[in-house]
């Protein structure tokens, strides 16, 4: 019995010295944390492979849909022109909201007419040709020659915006071309449309088809666009003034003709009338007269009727 009791009393002693040691409960620890993070792993993958069998997934890819740049930079709207220090704005956009003199100065006249214009005209201080260079990257989508706008550029960009560049000399890019900004398109030429100005672009900023002020957002991005409420611009209404001035001076003569007609018919009546009265005044002249000498015959007959009687 004592030789039992000393065995079970050894072992444990043994027990407790093999649990006392430092590195026990921690190895235990990790042995744990192993076997439950391999069944863990161990259940993942039979999910996995449950799902890859699946035939409502098989057909999922997201490999063809396409990459977008995240960090993208944004572009600012720039003067269109290589050298924009050497250039100047000589005729503004037509604001509504304007003085009387600032309008005035925006309106583009041609053959009498006269129309808002709908961007600004940019040359140079010695009236001399310079290159001309899109504000913003984008597709080119109009390069033709207007017989009177000169050479036209349109270039569209994102978000239904359009840039315009016309009274170009020449022109360097097509229609369907990718264009850089700052890139030449062109140089500054003439237009008849606006012969006045000289050598010049005439350069348009369009929101779906509005047009806005271009000096508003130079220096800013596109997306700034985004908070401006354009709306619908009418159709404008071309002035005459020359026309309406001969017409109010047509008016103005045909009411003095009218005038003048009149007066002449009345004279004429009062000439028929007075030479009426006329006629009727010889008329009882010449009844006088007739009268008079029947007198004197009657006088004279019964003077000699007397004389022979005597």
């Amino acid at each position: 019995m004592r030789e039992e009791e000393t065995k079970r009393t050894s072992q444990n002693s043994k027990m407790q010295q093999f649990f006392r040691k430092r590195w026990v409960f921690p190895a235990i620890y990790l042995v744990s944390a192993a076997l439950i993070l391999t069944a863990v792993l161990w259940y993942q993958a039979l999910g996995n492979g449950d799902s890859a069998n699946d035939p409502i997934d098989q057909g999922t890819s997201y490999q063809d849909e396409p990459t977008q740049e995240v960090n993208s930079a944004v572009e600012n709207f720039a003067m269109p022109a290589v050298d924009s220090d050497a250039v100047s704005v000589i005729r503004k956009f037509y604001e509504k909201d304007a003085t009387a003199a600032e309008q005035e100065a925006a309106l583009v006249s041609y053959n009498n007419t006269y129309e808002p214009s709908k961007g600004i005209d940019l040359a140079k201080e010695d009236g001399k040709e310079f290159e001309v260079a899109a504000s913003l990257s984008g597709t080119v989508t109009k390069a033709e020659k207007d017989p009177l706008l000169g050479n036209v550029v349109e270039i569209e960009h994102e978000d239904g915006v359009t840039t315009v560049y016309q009274s170009l000399a020449s022109m360097m890019v097509a229609a369907g071309d990718e264009v850089e900004q700052n890139e030449i398109i062109g140089q500054a030429g003439k237009s008849l449309i606006q012969e006045e100005d000289g050598v010049h672009v005439h350069f348009e900023i369009r929101k779906d088809g509005v047009a806005v002020n271009p000096l508003d957002f130079m220096d800013k991005p596109l997306t700034s666009l985004n908070d401006v409420n354009v709306e619908k611009e009418a159709e404008p209404v071309k002035e005459q003034p020359v026309k309406e001035e001969e017409g109010t001076e047509g008016e103005e003569k045909g009411a003095e003709e009218e005038k003048g007609t009149e007066q002449e018919k009345e004279d004429a009546e009062k000439g028929t009338e007075d030479k009426k009265g006329a006629e009727e005044d010889k008329e009882k002249e010449d009844a006088g007269k007739e009268g008079s000498e029947k007198g004197n015959s009657q006088d004279q007959s019964e003077a000699s009727i007397s004389t022979k009687n005597a």
